[in-house]
């Protein structure tokens, strides 16, 4: 049986095979996902080479799109896409300008 290295230091992040931090566990889900569909279409009757061919055709577009994905966006980019898109475009403010730019006072009243 193979062995392949867990590359792991102080302060580093995981990394298997090039894929870092949070792209293996998109890999390692996308992966049973195509097997538990492989598993689902054989029990419901489908063909054994129609299964297979969605099988292999399946984890091959998820280990592709997991590769560029960690390619493009790099250690924290999922998370910092997430993050963009989760900022709001624009801010609105419904107050006059002269009073935005007018001082508060201590005492709580404008």
């Amino acid at each position: 049986m193979a062995e392949y290295p867990v590359n792991k230091g102080i302060g580093r992040p995981v990394e298997f095979k090039g894929l870092k931090a949070q792209y293996l566990f998109v890999f390692a889900g996308g992966l049973l996902a195509v097997f538990i569909l492989f598993v689902i279409l054989y029990m419901a009757g489908v063909s054994q080479w129609v299964c297979i061919g969605t099988g292999v055709a399946s984890a091959s577009v998820v280990v592709w799109l997991t590769f560029r994905l960690n390619a493009m966006y790099g250690e924290h980019g999922l998370m910092k896409l997430g993050a963009a898109r989760m900022r709001p475009r624009y801010l609105l403010h419904r107050r006059r300008v002269c009073r935005m730019l007018r001082r508060k006072k201590k005492g709580g009243k404008a």
